[in-house]
């Protein structure tokens, strides 16, 4: 059962301008989606209709690295039923690849494919099985390519080029054309603090490839309209980003694409990339009918780009006293056939690499490969995910090798606002490293070994194995491993982090109403229960409408990097603020000469109403108002970031910092190598909870997935193939709410300053330290090195 408490220190500012509105910030109204998602009754982009509409279906790579020879799609199209087959010599501008940063990522396959699943070829039908029968019938003739599937055959000298003749604004700084990016950090002098440090560890780490399995698949439908024009309603993480890439390889003007959100069935970074949206809108130009698109599961593996695997080499010195003298490491990112977003994920990974701790002497590298296998981009966490489960495993052997606690070396070391990091940047808002770690330890235990004492109550599930009855206590041992992380908020090295929002306040059926109108794409983050909060305190207003998010208002960036109530919220907060001072200024107009507060005192709304700040009612909003309607539309932006130095790294790259710590119990049957996670208590300072409720979902949820690729999630790719072997979820395992142990979470709000409310975004932090706290659980049960995620029954049972 899920627990949380919640801790506020005295006169921590929260910067709260409309303290007193019924269903406002602080409070954990319900979601106006939630009963509709548990219902059922929710619509999802894969349950959209139209008329006369076609199917679509892709065509993808049966190999991973190869040369065209030869596509034939005459018996395809003389299937009936069947509109339109569409290849690379049939796309209709000029521009034919897309990406987030790079473009380097084909439409369909030129005359080559870099990856197993690459798409080659589209299909539109009248039905979805003849558009898959007609599909099949497409025939390929394929000639293998040697393979790149690691960084050994990535950079051996001859070695096959992923991409021939880059130009990209990074291959001036990379020493090999098969690294997308390299950022190191060099801070101090690591060989004179090497002299310093009576004991050094080392450790090698191999991070598995993680899917974001997002239960909702790729989908969306493609409307052409009279202008020539399309209309996409679809499920994406970032409208305008689709937007500045789908145009431009449809040949249209960005006003001639017309994207609408519909329905997202979970994100978690999968859907940052550009997936089915520009072929169901060829196939909607080529036939001039709509086309929906609807990935089944094991298309949706190929679909989407994955969480980087990681090689992961360390070095790390501290003095017998336990502080730490120096840290060396090289993280080595598998980006797979495309670039997506690796360069970002490179610098997330060394600017992050210390963790949070204190360490003044560093040397840093980071890169990530071109390889020929599955793309892989951005996922929950980012690259600190990778690195923290090294940094973690790095602390417990220093803390070993000293014969210290593990927890009291962590907060020795632990960081602190006013702290430098390895980039210079300066920690300059709260840093309770050492109070989450506090927290975490302090927690009572849960019992041991239920199953002896518990009698007829002794609940099976709790054991290793759970239902399937393995075991009845015999061979278990019990574990607990500590962990805690630090993850950046917001777009970091300079991008140009902003959002938009509009806010329109009017009086319907003699009631003032506010809609909010932002291209936020609500993914299951609460982003806009959050708005309708803030609107509801900055206007008090009881009834607010969120409009569909599109893209006839600006850009609200992605729904990613735990930055969406930081930056949306703040533009939401900022035009509202911006409408109550146009209202209040017609309120001055019409009744400023009734009454002096008009003029001298601070105004607030409340209740519906403007109100001293003493509580005097002056009138109702709606009265003010009457047939008048304020519309505003303006931008936000947090404190402006800069690129870290290609040779030093030194640079205030990112705009704010989030930790989390975690502490895991687990069981484990040594005999068949099977693991129980029994609780995995976490604390986490997230600034200032706009909704605890909504806190709390993000917080465990995200320590799920933490827990998931500790335990049991990773693609499989064959190293001999560079084929995916296990695209399905009877393959790849979840954790299903019987794997999930209790999630006890304790909240700190500490407030930043600088930050819309002084919140701190918080949605990535607990993904962080959820893996390496249980395998650090799993390592103080088995007494094994595990220095891989996931751990798999036979590296317990050493029959691998």
């Amino acid at each position: 059962m899920a627990q949380n408490t919640r801790t506020v220190p005295a006169g921590t500012p929260t910067n709260v301008t409309q303290k007193h509105n019924k269903g406002g910030i602080g409070e954990s109204i319900l979601r106006p989606d939630g009963t509709l998602k548990v219902t059922g009754e929710f619509a999802y982009s894969s349950d959209m209709w139209h008329e006369d509409m076609l199917w679509g279906q892709t065509l993808r790579s049966t190999v991973a690295h190869a040369e065209i020879v030869s596509i034939d799609i005459s018996e395809a199209l003389a299937m009936p039923g069947v509109y339109s087959v569409l290849t690379y010599d049939d796309l209709p501008a000029e521009m034919k690849n897309y990406g987030l940063e790079i473009q380097d990522t084909p439409v369909l396959a030129n005359g080559r494919v870099r990856h197993h699943g690459e798409p080659v070829a589209l299909v539109a039908a009248d039905h979805p099985e003849t558009a898959r029968r007609a599909a099949a019938k497409i025939k390929i003739d394929y000639r293998e390519l040697p393979l790149v599937t690691d960084e050994a055959s990535a950079l051996a000298p001859g070695a096959p080029l992923i991409h021939e003749g880059r130009e990209d604004h990074h291959i001036g700084h990379v020493p090999h054309p098969n690294i997308v990016h390299r950022q190191p950090i060099i801070r101090g002098n690591v060989e004179e603090a090497r002299k310093r440090a009576d004991v050094i560890v080392e450790g090698e780490y191999t991070f598995g490839m993680q899917d974001q399995a997002f239960l909702g698949p790729e989908s969306g439908l493609a409307v052409p309209s009279e202008d020539g024009g399309v209309e996409l309603y679809v499920a994406t993480q970032w409208l305008h980003s689709d937007l500045g890439q789908i145009a431009p390889v449809l040949g249209l003007p960005p006003e001639k694409v017309r994207m609408t959100l519909s329905g997202v069935g979970g994100a978690f970074g999968g859907r940052e990339d550009i997936s089915m949206q520009i072929h169901a809108c060829l196939l909607a130009l080529a036939t001039n009918k709509p086309v929906k698109i609807v990935y089944n599961r094991f298309e949706s593996f190929f679909g989407h780009v994955h969480r980087h695997p990681a090689k992961l080499y360390y070095e790390h010195g501290a003095t017998k006293d336990g502080k730490l003298t120096h840290m060396k490491c090289k993280i080595v990112l598998d980006g797979g056939a495309y670039a997506s977003a690796s360069p970002a994920v490179v610098g997330n990974a060394s600017s992050l690499s210390v963790g949070p701790y204190v360490l003044e002497d560093v040397d840093i590298e980071a890169i990530a490969l071109y390889t020929n296998n599955p793309p892989c981009g951005a996922m929950r966490g980012f690259g600190a995910v990778q690195a923290c489960f090294a940094y973690e495993a790095q602390m417990d052997k220093l803390a070993a090798k000293l014969g210290m606690d593990p927890v009291e070396f962590r907060q020795l070391n632990a960081m602190e606002m006013g702290t430098v990091m390895p980039t210079g940047q300066v920690v300059d808002a709260p840093a309770p490293v050492a109070e989450l770690l506090r927290r975490v330890k302090a927690r009572p235990l849960p019992p041991e070994r239920q199953w002896e004492t518990a009698g007829e109550n002794a609940d099976v599930r709790a054991l290793p194995g759970g239902l399937s009855n393995t075991t009845h206590g015999e061979g278990v041992v019990r574990g607990v491993g500590y962990a805690v992380g630090i993850k950046n908020v917001g777009f970091s090295e300079g991008f140009d982090d902003y959002s938009t929002a509009r806010v329109r306040l009017e009086v319907i059926n003699g009631e003032p109403v506010a809609m909010v109108h932002t291209a936020m794409a609500e993914v299951g983050q609460g982003g806009i229960t959050v708005h309708t909060q803030i609107a509801r305190t900055e206007l008090g207003v009881t009834q607010v409408t969120i409009h569909p998010a599109d893209t006839q208002v600006g850009s609200a960036g992605s729904t990613s990097a735990s930055r969406q109530t930081y930056v949306t919220g703040g533009a939401v907060k900022n035009t509202c603020e911006a409408v109550r001072e146009a209202l209040l200024e017609i309120g001055r107009r019409k009744n400023g000469s009734y009454h002096p507060a008009w003029a001298t005192a601070e105004l607030l709304l409340e209740g519906g109403k403007v109100v001293t700040d003493g509580g005097e009612v002056l009138a109702d909003i709606a009265d003010i108002l009457e047939d008048e309607a304020i519309d505003l539309e303006l931008e936000f932006r947090h404190a402006a970031t800069e690129p870290f130095d290609l040779v030093t790294g030194q640079g205030n790259g990112h705009v704010q910092y989030t930790f989390a710590a975690h502490r895991a119990v687990v069981e484990v049957d040594t005999e068949l190598g099977l693991v129980k996670v029994v609780e995995l208590a976490t604390a986490q300072d997230v600034g200032k909870a706009l909704n605890m409720l909504s806190v709390v979902g993000q917080i465990q949820g995200g320590t799920t997935q933490g827990l998931g690729v500790a335990i049991m999630e990773e693609i499989i790719v064959d190293p001999k193939t560079a084929k995916v072997r296990n695209p399905s979820f009877t393959d790849y395992l979840i954790p299903t709410i019987l794997d999930t142990p209790t999630i006890p979470v304790d909240v700190l709000e500490l407030a930043d300053p600088k930050a819309p409310y002084g919140l701190r975004g918080m949605g990535e932090a607990p993904t962080l330290s959820s893996t390496p706290a249980v395998i650090a659980a799993i390592r103080a049960a088995t007494g094994l090195d595990i220095n891989k995620t996931p751990i798999r029954p036979e590296a317990l049972t050493g029959t691998l």
